[in-house]
């Protein structure tokens, strides 16, 4: 499984609409994906959709217009504005120790909680093992999984490196960091997420599967995904997204995405301290990316970064970004690109959108 993905570059729709339109019909067309769709938005708020491809292979629907996706790993972005938000309420210390709110749990081979900070599970900088790997068989069969059971999973293994010592993504992180929002709050985090960011901005299409809930509410694209590279595309849809939990189980559509990221940047969900702490970033090896504390930076072909967080899971992969000065773009493929280079011509759309 894959619900995490670090971001590509980003996007703008002050591009020329045929740009946009002629990157999706290349992603289906030469790429091989089922289907393609966007949403980019100019400074003034304007906004564009695209479509591409078939969104039901077995019919031969149409894509639906700024259809629901799963958008996997940019869920870390919510989960790490409702972490800082609890900070600013003086409710969690960015520098305290996990084990200051879940005192003992976090344990293993050379894991403990008590010298892990909140930060560096935000950064990922903390050293715990991925689960994602160790989690597929889950959920092929359809099983739920409890946050507490994801973790446990990934403390039968190693820690990767001492806390602290260098940057590397890990959705473990935010598995701990979703228990401590619970812990602190004695809600679960569905309920704070819903309350704290979907109500607060109007995201009407936005929201946390609760248990049990492996269709898709409204109209969508179907997500597809091989088995081998070259196997047939396999309908996914129908998942049980558990496993992902506080790293990836969101559901979106591109508009609603556009406009978190925008009223996040705008400061409109966090004090401006939380967000200068958010935008704070660490490189990400040599790519010229770097990741804060839920949140990617991607430096733009024509100058300046985009901010934003992309996102894998099984059927889906969505990449975007926003800039500064209000551009943003969300872009949502069909199929996991088997090739990496596929993602990449994705993450170039993403940036011809936001790059005149």
């Amino acid at each position: 499984m894959t619900i995490g993905a670090l971001a590509p570059p980003a996007s703008s729709a002050a591009a020329r609409p045929d740009t946009v339109q002629r990157g999706l019909d290349a992603l289906v067309q030469a790429d091989g994906l089922p289907a393609a769709l966007a949403s980019v938005q100019d400074r003034d708020g304007r906004t564009r959709s695209y479509t591409a491809g078939v969104g039901d292979l077995a019919t031969g629907a149409k894509v639906p217009v700024d259809g629901q996706v799963r958008i996997g790993s940019t869920t870390k972005t919510f989960t790490a504005v409702v972490v800082l938000q609890l900070v600013g309420e003086g409710r969690i210390g960015l520098d305290a120790s996990v084990d200051t709110y879940l005192p003992g749990l976090v344990r293993g081979d050379g894991i403990d909680g008590r010298r892990i900070t909140v930060r560096q599970l935000l950064q990922h900088t903390s050293g715990l093992p991925e689960y994602e790997d160790r989690v597929d068989d889950a959920l092929r069969e359809h099983r739920y999984l409890e946050p507490r059971d994801v973790l446990d999973i990934a403390l039968r293994h190693k820690a990767d490196f001492d806390p602290g010592a260098k940057f590397a993504y890990s959705s473990t992180n935010y598995v701990v960091a979703g228990l401590i929002v619970q812990r602190v709050t004695g809600r679960p985090l569905a309920e704070e997420m819903d309350r704290r960011i979907v109500q607060r901005l109007g995201l009407r299409h936005t929201y946390f599967p609760a248990p049990g809930d492996m269709t898709l509410r409204e109209r969508h694209p179907e997500g597809y995904q091989r088995d081998s590279a070259d196997a047939p595309l396999s309908d996914v849809t129908e998942l049980d997204p558990s496993p992902a939990w506080a790293a990836g189980q969101l559901v979106s559509t591109n508009s609603d995405v556009n406009r978190f990221f925008t009223a996040l940047l705008a400061g409109q969900l966090l004090p401006a301290a939380q967000l200068a702490q958010m935008r704070t970033t660490v490189p990400i090896g040599d790519t010229g990316a770097g990741y804060g504390l839920g949140i990617i930076s991607r430096p733009l072909s024509c100058g300046g970064v985009a901010w934003g967080h992309g996102g894998d899971i099984p059927g889906y992969e969505t990449r975007g970004g926003v800039t500064d000065d209000g551009r943003a773009v969300s872009i949502a493929v069909t199929g996991i690109p088997a090739d990496y280079a596929v993602t990449e011509r994705l993450e170039a759309v993403v940036d011809k959108a936001l790059c005149r």
